[in-house]
């Protein structure tokens, strides 16, 4: 190796270094903004479609339309826990008695058509006997253990909702600039996949757009049909505080828990009050509200991206465990982006090999 070359090989080297100094530098700045910037990302991107029919019935005003959008992403969010807030604070009396009472209250025995349910049905009406023999007070005494690590991680939870709070309102505002710049911010990025990938990089990201969109749609609409059907049930069979309910469930729903968590134990409470016509009516009501999530949700994310169904149902679930809630739309981003480059290097690969009109089958 001469010297020319010599001082070529260095000069690469630095350069490569140095750019990978400038990118961990910016990495770290950007590292507190970067949860509100994906956040932000995905809110624009699923409701583009959105801001461009109220630009158009504002008359082509792109600053009255983002305000607009911007307000109602608040409205969103801010909306159901002042509902749930004023609800709390209202019926205070209320919820003072019903804690005293709950140490004295009784559940009834099972009824008879629970152990007629197909495989669960013993054991349901077992447990549930075996509550009622208990009473509220030993089951007290069996969640005792538990008290402190429970308030524990509410306190660890509360600690961090000023946190929580404060990203909330980067994501609104990442996504008010994003609403005012998109196409800017949208070519910017297809230039970059371009030059990264070619047609399959910009693809790519046409394709992640698309990704993030269809899941969007399927999460949102999804949630909000549960949660109205829900609040519903709830309203029409009498229990209490149910705005206060209506409003967890449909944060439950968005988190992919389900309104179960919250239907399950109001209709045990509909029993406990003595109402078994009304308690079944819920209980029947709940199983069909949860179970809706399982063929609306992957049926609105099939329509809005043409995607296998269990590629999109593995990006789903598997997002979801392995990123928290952010990864509903990272999941399915990832493997249908890895799904479509794979399948067209694969199709690349046997148009190649295979010559033209000698398509055959082994």
């Amino acid at each position: 190796m001469n010297t020319t070359e010599s001082r070529d090989l260095t000069r690469v080297v630095l350069m490569v270094l140095f750019i990978l100094a400038l990118m961990i530098a910016s990495f770290r700045i950007l590292t507190p903004f970067l949860l509100a910037l994906v956040w932000a990302t995905t809110i624009v991107i699923a409701t583009w479609p959105l801001l461009l029919k109220t630009e158009a019935w504002l008359g082509k005003r792109r600053g009255a339309a983002v305000a607009v959008m911007v307000t109602v992403t608040l409205l969103i969010f801010v909306l159901p826990a002042i509902f749930a807030l004023d609800s709390i604070l209202s019926n205070r009396e209320t919820i003072s008695a019903w804690l005293a009472a709950l140490p004295t209250m009784t559940l009834p025995a099972s009824p008879a058509w629970v152990r007629q349910i197909p495989l669960l049905g013993t054991k349901i009406a077992t447990a549930w006997d075996d509550l009622a023999a208990a009473g509220t007070q030993a089951i007290f005494v069996h969640l005792a253990p538990y008290t402190n690590d429970a308030f524990a991680w509410l306190l660890r939870r509360a600690g961090a909702l000023g946190g929580a709070f404060i990203q909330f309102l980067l994501t609104v505002g990442i996504a008010g600039i994003l609403y005012s710049k998109g196409e800017m911010a949208a070519d910017g990025v297809i230039r970059f996949g371009r030059r990264l990938g070619g047609e399959n990089g910009e693809s790519a990201l046409r394709l992640a757009a698309s990704s993030i969109r269809a899941v969007a749609l399927g999460v949102i609409v999804t949630a909000l049909t549960q949660t109205v059907l829900a609040g519903i049930g709830l309203a029409v069979t009498g229990v209490p505080f149910a705005a206060v309910l209506t409003a967890a469930i449909f944060v439950l729903c968005i988190a992919q828990i389900g309104p179960i968590v919250v239907m399950i134990p109001a209709t045990i409470w509909m029993y406990a009050q003595g109402e078994p016509v009304w308690g079944t009516v819920l209980l029947v009501w709940s199983l069909a509200v949860g179970l809706l999530d399982n063929f609306l949700k992957p049926m609105l994310i099939k329509r809005g991206a043409d995607l296998p169904l269990l590629l999109i149902f593995a990006g789903v679930i598997g997002g979801l465990l392995s990123f928290g809630i952010l990864g509903l739309f990272v999941g399915p981003v990832v493997l249908a982006v890895t799904y479509t480059l794979l399948k067209r290097w694969i199709d690349t690969g046997s148009a190649a090999a295979q010559p033209a009109g000698k398509a055959s089958l082994p």
